[in-house]
């Protein structure tokens, strides 16, 4: 099984177990192991679905505004969540890779393998999704016809990312190429870099 494979797998996985209660506030139960890559793929994906239905609800013309302002803060502690999680993710990886030596006319990726992997996640949300449209009763041939059409794309963008994240691995085990890890400098979320929140001190 190559490493997308169980990664396709997780987040499917992932992704049923909170649609059976579909709600934002239910709590993460993760089936693996602590500290495993498995365990870490999940709760990437968990966060994704759960911020997935936070942007859903923010989306409502008729929500309290007060309501809206505590959602924005729950997306942006998400988004800080999914983002150390990536970064914990790129962390396994270079570790698990830590005594491959590259060779000397090693590549550089344009993106880490982490971050390849949360676009993977992402896409798996768009199919699962998609397909609920694909399956609706209530809504126009039209409509069923246009999003059948999307998830067939999605689908065959799951199928190339997928080769290309295990060729990606392929290479840095091969040493034909290597990855660096930059670590997200988000500056509005540090009080000592946003100037609205070192200003009030």
């Amino acid at each position: 099984m190559t490493f997308t494979n169980e990664a396709n797998q997780i987040f499917e996985r992932a992704i049923n177990d909170y649609h059976v209660l579909d709600n934002v506030d239910t709590p993460l139960n993760n089936p693996y192991q602590k500290d495993s890559i498995q365990n870490s793929l999940y709760k990437k994906c968990w966060i994704d679905t759960v911020q997935w239905h936070y942007e859903d609800i923010i989306r409502d013309p008729h929500i309290d505004p007060l309501e809206a302002l505590a959602l924005k803060r729950r997306i942006d502690r998400s988004n800080q969540d999914r983002t150390d999680l990536v970064e914990e993710i790129d962390s396994w990886f270079r570790q698990y890779y830590s005594q491959v030596v590259p060779q000397a006319d090693a590549r550089l990726n344009t993106e880490s393998p982490a971050w390849a992997v949360d676009r993977l996640s992402i896409l798996a949300l768009k199919i699962y999704h998609m397909q609920e449209q694909v399956n609706r009763t209530d809504a126009a041939p039209e409509h069923i016809a246009k999003c059948k059409a999307k998830l067939n794309v999605l689908l065959e963008q799951q199928k190339d990312l997928s080769l290309a994240i295990d060729q990606l691995l392929e290479d840095i085990e091969a040493g034909r190429k290597y990855m660096k890890v930059y670590r997200q400098m988000k500056m509005y979320n540090d009080p000592a870099t946003n100037p609205i929140l070192y200003n009030q001190k």
